[in-house]
């Protein structure tokens, strides 16, 4: 009887098993047609001559030195090395030091922790509308500072070619820095109450406890939020179309607006895509490491 119930209970493992796998399909069909698909197709068309239409008229590199030769490619890689940097850095310092006062149990922690998250829930084209508007000279920030008496403040980076890209990283910090503290929140929450007690009966000040032993336990937390907002810098698109539309000039371009313009406005796919797979190739370098950090890094440690 145990070896009948022992058989007889395989095929309904076997079962399960295959509606788990059929169940898995479209999503595995959408990744491998869509995706992986769609990957291949811009960087075959890359070294094509497409113009309107795609077509199979290969030119070799010519695309890729036109890309690396066009001032307003150079400048868009520009603006997204100091505006990723930036973003980077205040974003995680920030977060992380808003969640950890907001692990000290402070009152009205729950409506606090909405209100911070709260911009993250808007659109980046209406994050992009309210900071222009803010940071108008005419009605915004400025305009309010000098009817208090200081007739001589200046605020207007949006209107400023050399400093436009940080008024864009204001928008950005903004509505993206809610989500880090939650993050960084929900790492500090997973820390054993005991090692805090530890840290405190040893005396060890509370600046050197996130320092040496807080954060290098958080390397998971800080991992995976640094992968979230490396992605979005890559293909940060909405605030700069909303607050600048690429100006004054070309001075807040970026290489997806790039992509976009060539692709539906100038009619170069050969050109759009070659940028399309330069992005590409960014991503690539984000992912690739975190991934070895992952999963590699995690097997030769074990």
């Amino acid at each position: 009887m145990a070896g009948h119930t022992r058989g007889s209970g395989r095929p309904n493992q076997w079962s399960r098993n295959l509606n788990a796998k059929f169940a898995s399909v479209p999503m595995i069909l959408t990744a491998v047609v869509i995706f992986l698909g769609g990957t291949i197709w811009t960087v075959v068309y890359s070294f094509t001559n497409s113009k309107l239409l795609p077509r199979l008229s290969f030119v070799g590199l010519d695309q890729y030195e036109r890309l690396w030769a066009a001032p307003r490619w150079l400048m868009s890689v520009q603006n997204l090395l100091i505006y990723g940097f930036f973003s980077l850095v205040f974003s995680l310092v920030i977060g992380f030091v808003l969640a950890a006062l907001m692990d000290q149990k402070i009152r009205f922690e729950n409506t606090f922790r909405t209100i911070m998250l709260y911009p993250f829930a808007l659109s980046f084209i209406v994050t992009g509308l309210v900071w222009q508007w803010l940071l108008n000279p005419e009605f915004g920030i400025q305009s309010v500072v000098r009817s208090l008496g200081w007739t001589s403040f200046a605020f207007d980076p949006l209107y400023n070619s050399n400093i436009v890209i940080y008024g864009i990283l204001i928008a950005a910090l903004w509505q993206g820095t809610g989500l880090v503290m939650c993050l960084m929140l929900a790492g500090l929450r997973g820390i054993d109450e005991d090692i805090w007690k530890a840290t405190r009966v040893d005396g060890i000040p509370m600046w050197k406890t996130y320092l040496l032993v807080i954060i290098p336990m958080m390397r998971g937390v800080f991992i995976t939020t640094l992968v979230i907002i490396a992605s979005g810098i890559v293909k940060v698109y909405d605030l700069v179309v909303a607050q600048t539309s690429g100006g004054p000039g070309i001075a807040s371009e970026v290489p997806a607006k790039y992509v976009y313009d060539y692709m539906f406005q100038a009619q170069n796919l050969g050109q759009g895509f070659a940028a399309s797979t330069m992005m590409l190739v960014t991503v690539a370098i984000i992912i690739v490491p975190w991934a070895y950090l992952e999963f590699g890094g995690g097997r030769k440690r074990a």
